[in-house]
C-alpha cells in the first residue's frame, strides 16, 4: 500500500497539463504534438512549455498544434505557423541565426573579455607590487625608532 502511494506521488510530479480531451486518437500524431509542444513557450507562464502549462492560452496553443497536425502540416510547418502568429519569443530554444547570433555570442564574448581584463589587471598589479627601497633619511629614522 505504501509502495503504491509512493509510486503515485512520483508519477504525479511528471504529470503534464494536457487534458484527456486534447489527446489525439492517433498515437503517432499525439507523439509529434507532444514533441512540438515541449519546444513552445507558454506566453503567460514564461519559462514553461505549453505542454506543462495549465494556462488557458497554453491549452489553446496545444489544440492549435494538434489541429494543424491533423490537417497534414509537418512539424516545421506547425512551428513556423505558431512563430508567425506569436513571434519568435514563443520558442523555448530560439533559433541561432540573424540577430539571435548576437544574443548567443554576447555572453561568451563578455565572459572572455572580463577574464582578459581581470588577467591584465592582475599582471599589472603584480608588477607594481614590489616595495620601494628606503632612502637614507628613512633608514636613519627607522634605526632611531628601533633604538628607543
Amino acid at each position: 500500500m505504501i509502495l503504491r502511494a509512493l509510486l503515485l506521488i512520483l508519477l504525479a510530479g511528471t504529470a503534464l497539463a494536457v487534458e484527456p480531451g486534447e489527446i489525439l486518437d492517433d498515437p503517432a500524431l499525439e507523439s509529434r504534438a507532444r514533441d512540438i509542444s515541449k519546444g513552445l513557450r507558454c506566453l503567460i507562464c514564461r519559462n514553461e512549455s505549453i505542454d506543462e502549462s495549465d494556462a488557458e492560452l497554453a491549452r489553446d496553443l496545444r489544440l492549435l498544434v494538434r489541429e494543424r497536425l491533423v490537417d497534414g502540416d509537418s512539424d516545421d510547418e506547425v512551428v513556423a505557423f505558431v512563430v508567425e502568429r506569436y513571434g519568435e519569443y514563443v520558442l523555448l530554444n530560439p533559433r541561432r541565426d540573424g540577430i539571435n547570433l548576437v544574443l548567443w555570442a554576447a555572453a561568451p564574448t563578455l565572459l572572455l573579455a572580463g577574464l582578459g581584463a581581470a588577467g591584465i589587471l592582475l599582471v599589472r598589479r603584480r608588477r607594481s607590487a614590489g616595495p620601494d627601497a628606503l632612502t637614507a633619511a628613512e633608514r636613519a629614522r627607522l634605526a632611531e625608532l628601533m633604538d628607543e
